[in-house]
């Protein structure tokens, strides 16, 4: 696995230009994939970018 494929709450909140509490928000309402590793929450890459790809169907 590559140290990139899982991102911190900062990577996302930094990819996505959002807030910490919006990260959260997506997490809870599962439109973000995340595990907790030892009570670190980690989002999968591929999380973030199925997201995106889905924001942007909606948009068009």
């Amino acid at each position: 696995m590559h140290d990139e494929e899982l991102l911190t709450v900062a990577d996302v909140m930094a990819r996505l230009k959002v807030g910490r509490s919006k990260v959260y928000d997506l997490i809870r309402s599962r439109r973000l994939v995340s595990i907790k590793i030892d009570g670190a929450r980690r989002i999968p890459v591929d999380s973030v970018r199925a997201f995106i790809q889905n924001q942007l169907g909606e948009a068009a």
